[in-house]
């Protein structure tokens, strides 16, 4: 599958899109970097199932520069929480292992993007909600971040997003605030891209049906134009983060996730 002049433009476009959700929201841009590299390869003639799982590896993998260009414009302006970051790392890494390298490969794209629409419509309208955390919650000791952190990256390793449509309703639920929330989210995209990236290379090892191109399960073309472009796009969506009130982030959140939960469920029901 060669890089036409057209395809270049449409993932430039996705990445620019994808870099400004990932400062903006801290979702890393997963959400909605799946919907549309399953339409990209779906219409290149790479197989329905294939491509769905291809679109989730390539948008985990592509979070790996995203997330960093992110965390670097958060943590100038003193929002992200390492403590959180370092707790919840390693029950991260250890739920992106099981998911990419196990999960994943035995589950057909069917069922990951009925899963994915599901999810994300459940996220959805948890943040849309807006259900007001109990003054005297605060986040879990060592132990429960750690399952908690599991919980992140296993789910992440499902439907290829940074974690922040877990890490952000789960950090506000836990009194963090959302602004802090949303930069600590984009710093544990980090190890989640990491962990489920290198799952996918290994379980798409000897899979039949891969475009030229392709490492495992991501397509590295797509990979390096879109993370380019999101890179250098991902600063301005922190600096909107930062001047939005909270209400408008979370309904913006609710929004996008919706309509991309319908289209995965329009995908999954149609594979």
């Amino acid at each position: 599958m060669l890089l036409d002049p057209l395809l270049i433009a449409q993932l430039v476009l996705l990445g620019l899109c994808t870099g400004f959700l990932a400062g903006l929201l801290g979702i890393g841009g997963g959400m909605l970097m799946v919907p549309f590299i399953t339409i990209i390869l779906s219409g290149r003639g790479v197989a329905p199932d294939l491509s769905v799982k291809m679109a989730i590896a390539t948008s985990m993998a592509t979070i790996i520069f995203t997330s960093v260009s992110s965390v670097r414009a958060h943590h100038k302006r003193g929002s992200v929480r390492w403590d959180i970051v370092k707790r919840l790392t390693p029950g991260i890494v250890l739920g992106s292992v099981l998911a990419s390298m196990g999960v994943f490969a035995l589950l057909k794209g069917t069922w990951l993007a009925l899963f994915f629409a599901a999810f994300v419509s459940f996220s959805a309208t948890q943040m849309l909600l807006d259900k007001k955390p109990k003054p005297t919650r605060t986040l879990p000791g060592t132990a429960g971040q750690l399952g908690a952190g599991s919980v992140i990256g296993f789910l992440s390793g499902l439907v290829g997003a940074g974690g922040g449509f877990v890490s952000v309703p789960f950090m506000t639920w836990c009194n963090v605030a959302i602004h802090n929330a949303v930069a600590t989210s984009a710093a544990l995209g980090f190890p989640i891209a990491l962990a489920n990236a290198l799952g996918y290379v290994v379980a798409g090892q000897g899979v039949t049906g891969l475009p030229a191109g392709s490492v495992g399960y991501i397509f590295v073309p797509a990979l390096v134009v879109i993370a380019t472009a999101s890179v250098i796009m991902a600063p301005w969506g922190v600096k909107a983060a930062h001047a939005l009130p909270v209400k408008s982030l979370k309904r913006v959140f609710a929004s996008i996730l919706y309509v991309l939960a319908a289209y995965m469920l329009y995908k999954g029901l149609n594979v």
